[in-house]
């Protein structure tokens, strides 16, 4: 059984995902993520022995539907407002947003 989601956790996570976190948060995500942890631990004592597997619960979807080609949207229609954008190439030029 695994301790609980530390703050040292969180750190080398945010590190990976190149996170900048204050102390607080840092402190609040390892409360949040060490009750996610121990929930999903109550879920895994749950004795499901004889329960058949499911890829949904009974009654909670709509049926499936076949698959049907349509017309899709125009292409001048889709890139029409768009700034900077190559149609032919199928690609629209926007902010750089990392880095």
């Amino acid at each position: 059984m695994p301790g609980p989601f530390s703050r040292d956790d969180v750190e080398r996570v945010a590190q990976l995902a190149r996170l900048e976190l204050t102390a607080d948060e840092k402190d609040l995500f390892a409360r949040q993520l060490a009750g996610i942890l121990a929930y999903a631990e109550q879920v895994g004592a749950v004795d499901t022995a004889g329960v058949p597997p499911t890829s949904h619960a009974p009654g909670s979807a709509a049926p499936l539907r076949e698959d049907e080609t349509a017309p899709s949207f125009p292409r001048e229609d889709a890139f029409g407002g768009a700034p900077e954008a190559d149609p032919d190439a199928c690609l629209f030029k926007v902010p750089r947003v990392i880095g």
